[in-house]
């Protein structure tokens, strides 16, 4: 799989570098340049072209509209992961201590409702066979 994208990634390198050459020539065009501008220009039609066969044995990579975002942005794409990780981090622990809170409140629960309704609790642990955690 990583050969895919690292031939990708070259062909894009090569597109960019071809784009940039392709820019100064415009930049400071004279009539003899002529000729290079359009090699320049048929390099950089050869350049798509060998973008699209990559992008088609890519087509099952989906990649999040949010790492777009954060490009435009300027920003570093790998952030975009760091802080989703951060996140579900963040989310994870705030979900064991929702369940860390509801067993305590199921045993404690369990145990006063034990006090007061002797018999019920001692049926409802014979069916349900919930000895309260300590």
């Amino acid at each position: 799989m990583a050969e895919k994208f690292d031939n990708l990634e070259e062909h894009l390198e090569k597109f960019v570098e071809n784009i940039r050459q392709l820019g100064i020539i415009v930049s400071d065009f004279q009539p003899s340049s002529q000729t290079g501008l359009s090699q320049k220009l048929n390099f950089m039609i050869t350049g798509l072209q060998d973008i699209e066969k990559c992008r088609q044995q890519l087509h099952d990579i989906n990649v999040p509209l949010e790492v777009f975002e954060y490009i435009d942005q300027g920003r570093n794409p790998q952030l975009y992961t760091k802080e989703c990780l951060e996140s579900a981090l963040a989310k994870n622990e705030q979900v064991k201590g929702k369940i860390d809170t509801l067993t305590k409140f199921k045993s404690l629960l369990i145990s006063e409702l034990g006090k007061i309704f002797p018999e019920e609790m001692t049926k409802y642990k014979a069916i349900h066979g919930d000895d309260p955690p300590s």
